[in-house]
């Protein structure tokens, strides 16, 4: 009786496992940042690992404040369960100061708007994506992408542009890409646009954009505006390099520039990132 009390007990407890093994699964971590000097607040959001663990997938998101009030988890769990995405791990590097951490690395100005995106660049290329590999337990991953909200958009589009040995996509929800002359704020007026317009570069990625109807971005101390105007020129920027095609570019629009929408809007986002 006892043996056999036993042999039922290993069982529910194995069976508890394998399904534990099978969930999408969350979880919060630190990395001290030598180049930003801080310690890195992280969400960290995954499927389970694939028996070919270099079909894992990595979407790295600007703003990972953000990803519990847009529900990620599950938004992924859903998807991943109607085996509508491939597998993924999804990390949310949380924002410090948005201020001079977001910006364009090439134009990084003591004191300034942006003064430390060159060094958020290094932290996300030199430091961020070897920890996501070895908590992976990958030696590349399948695909890796870039999204961020706002000004933390134009920092995705930033770097994907200059990363793109290694990211292949870009996210831009509500994009910061301009601001105005009488406010300080995260961005650098006009100058991603003509980065983008003069570089020689030839970067194999893909982009994808959200707009809303309203002006502004509902973030704090974030003053994107013009959002839907200031898309539409990347885009068509974008859409004129001759090495870009107009199958490389998605544009949706919604209602608004907030995290209720970006919620909307985001399970569509990762079907185009990560789909199967």
């Amino acid at each position: 009786m006892v043996k056999r009390f036993n042999t039922i007990i290993f069982v529910a407890l194995s069976l508890f496992a394998f399904c534990s093994c099978k969930k999408v699964k969350e979880q919060n971590d630190q990395l001290y940042s030598r180049h930003l000097q801080r310690q890195v607040k992280l969400t960290i959001i995954n499927t389970p690992a694939p028996g070919d663990k270099s079909k894992m997938n990595l979407i790295i998101f600007n703003d990972g404040q953000l990803l519990d009030d847009i529900g990620m988890k599950e938004i992924v769990a859903d998807l991943y369960a109607a085996k509508k995405i491939n597998p993924v791990v999804i990390v949310g590097v949380h924002a410090d100061n948005r201020l001079q951490e977001y910006g364009i690395s090439d134009y990084a100005k003591a004191g300034g708007a942006g003064s430390k995106a060159d060094h958020y660049a290094s932290f996300i290329d030199n430091e961020l994506y070897p920890y996501a590999k070895k908590n992976a337990g990958v030696r590349k991953f399948n695909t890796v992408a870039m999204a961020g909200f706002g000004a933390g958009a134009l920092s995705a589009l930033d770097i994907a542009w200059d990363n793109a040995d290694k990211i292949s996509k870009a996210g831009m929800f509500s994009g910061a890409f301009s601001r105005k002359e009488n406010m300080a704020d995260t961005t650098v007026r006009g100058e991603m646009y003509e980065k983008i317009k003069a570089s020689r570069k030839r970067p194999k990625t893909q982009y994808w954009f959200y707009t809303g109807k309203t002006g502004d971005a509902e973030i704090k101390n974030d003053d994107a505006t013009d959002i839907e105007a200031n898309s539409n020129a990347f885009i068509q920027l974008l859409g004129n390099k001759s090495f870009i095609n107009a199958t490389d570019i998605v544009y949706q629009k919604g209602t608004a520039n907030n995290i209720a929408s970006w919620k909307l809007a985001m399970p569509d986002f990762l079907e185009w990132a990560i789909g199967q």
